[in-house]
């Protein structure tokens, strides 16, 4: 799987990172796993042709003291379809921003 790590968190951060998750993201039946949705706009032309498959999300795992975010945009509805794909570029560009804002927004030192 294609991922983006951050890693070298600390305890007191990786707290606020969960309690930012919790407010911003879905939480998945997982523990440890959120789900973060794409925007519409930035949909392949598949998934937003795919209504019933919406809405469309990444997932944030996280550690001890780490974070993963993958580069894989897949469907909360579904797992049996072709809409479910590694991210685009302009998804992938989403992703790494998402971590970046929550980071600073968090004040987190990386």
């Amino acid at each position: 799987m294609r991922t983006y790590l951050i890693d070298e968190i600390t305890p007191s951060d990786m707290e606020k990172i969960n309690e930012f998750l919790e407010r911003h993201a879905i939480k998945s039946h997982l523990d440890r796993v959120f789900w973060v949705q794409i925007p519409e706009s930035i949909l392949s032309k598949t998934q937003i042709k795919h209504t019933a498959c919406q809405p469309y999300v990444f997932s944030v795992e996280m550690g001890p003291d780490w974070i993963k975010l993958e580069f894989f945009i897949r469907s909360l509805k579904t797992m049996r379809c072709t809409c479910p794909d590694y991210c685009s570029t302009k998804q992938m560009d989403y992703v790494i921003r998402f971590s970046h804002r929550m980071i600073e927004q968090l004040g987190i030192r990386t």
